[in-house]
């Protein structure tokens, strides 16, 4: 085993499916406000917020295109699953809308399953990109009750080598569609900075989830051959009076057009899919920016339709089931791996409130 997992019963081979547990997002327009109030519930987020956040998914007709994405990586992962002779039924769950995940534990649970793998689709640390995940699990068994199927959450994979490749790649390939010399920045989901200076070890100065931003940012351009790059954040949600990780790529924008830069390539490094943040506040609002500046934009592929990235799913699969060698990049210690929502170590994900 890896992580801290521990499991006086594991046995190799000892896991009967594959969950993968995302965030979740609205099918229909009759869904974006519930979705959203999931999303906000007890985060003190003002009406008016959720008013400008609906018609950012109205926009796009109220579908989110997460549910769409994560089912075609379902796909992508059974079919490595198949070509790597390894016979586990994928399941596909999400925190704030559905298929919800008590649901299907339920289903999981229908079906004869007893011990699942938990692949989430965020590759870092922190409280909303991977504790939070442990938290989700934990309810959802609880309100199965005793029988639910044990579950084991996959480790934070920033700095797989996998995922940095792919991300160079991208880079690269955006590179040549600008066509010239271009900045290269970095984006992730900005979360409150108090939040992110309690993620962590004291001993390591806290900021867990920056800190391995920044890493895989500068894995990823050292990969594709850039020296220079930036790491900005993006859709930020809470209360204004609260402070968030910046700046934020809109503003970074007009920082770089003050400097005489005249073209950017975006990476969205804390995104594993483009999904409606990705899409509305890179390739809407930073891409309108840009063109107010007379600039060049270009926004880099998310890794998730990578075909490397079913393969780097079934590679942390395969640490559990056979205990094949754990890759990564860094010097980051392996993390995110409990049972059953056991909690992470001490200091490793702190709580947003």
């Amino acid at each position: 085993m890896i992580g801290d997992v521990s499991d006086p019963d594991y046995t190799e081979g000892a896991y009967d499916a594959l969950l993968l547990l995302s965030f979740g997002g609205p099918e229909q327009p009759a869904d974006v406000r519930p979705f959203l109030e999931n999303v906000t519930r007890g985060r003190g987020v003002p009406p008016e917020r959720l008013d400008e956040v609906e018609k950012h998914y109205q926009h796009f007709g109220g579908v989110s295109p997460i549910n769409a994405l994560n089912r075609a990586i379902i796909e992508d992962v059974r079919a490595e699953l198949s070509a790597e002779g390894i016979g586990l039924p994928v399941y596909f769950g999400n925190r704030n809308w559905y298929p919800m995940l008590t649901d299907t534990l339920r289903t999981m649970r229908a079906d004869g399953v007893r011990r699942a793998l938990v692949f989430t689709t965020s590759a870092y640390g922190g409280y909303s990109a991977c504790k939070q995940y442990h938290e989700d699990i934990l309810a959802a068994r609880a309100d199965l009750g005793e029988d639910a199927p044990d579950l084991v959450k996959l480790r934070q994979f920033f700095d797989h080598p996998l995922f940095i490749e792919a991300g160079a790649d991208a880079v690269t390939a955006a590179l040549a569609k600008l066509g010239e010399p271009g900045r290269l920045v970095f984006t992730a989901h900005s979360i409150p900075t108090a939040a992110d200076e309690r993620a962590g070890t004291e001993a390591e100065g806290g900021k867990l989830y920056s800190r391995q931003v920044y890493e895989a940012a500068r894995l990823v351009a050292e990969r594709a051959g850039v020296a220079e790059f930036d790491v900005v954040w993006q859709s930020r949600s809470g209360p204004p009076h609260i402070p968030w990780l910046e700046p934020d790529i809109v503003d970074h924008l007009d920082t770089l057009h003050a400097k005489g830069i005249g073209a950017v390539v975006v990476h969205p490094v804390g995104f594993v899919s483009d999904h409606l943040e990705v899409v509305w506040d890179l390739d809407n609002e930073a891409a309108e920016r840009a063109a107010e500046h007379g600039m060049r934009f270009a926004r880099v592929a998310t890794p998730g339709t990578d075909p490397r990235f079913a393969k780097l799913i079934v590679e942390l699969v395969q640490e559990h089931r056979i205990g094949a060698p754990a890759r990564k990049l860094s010097a980051f210690p392996l993390a995110g791996c409990t049972a059953n929502g056991a909690p992470c170590a001490p200091g490793c994900c702190a709580s947003t409130s």
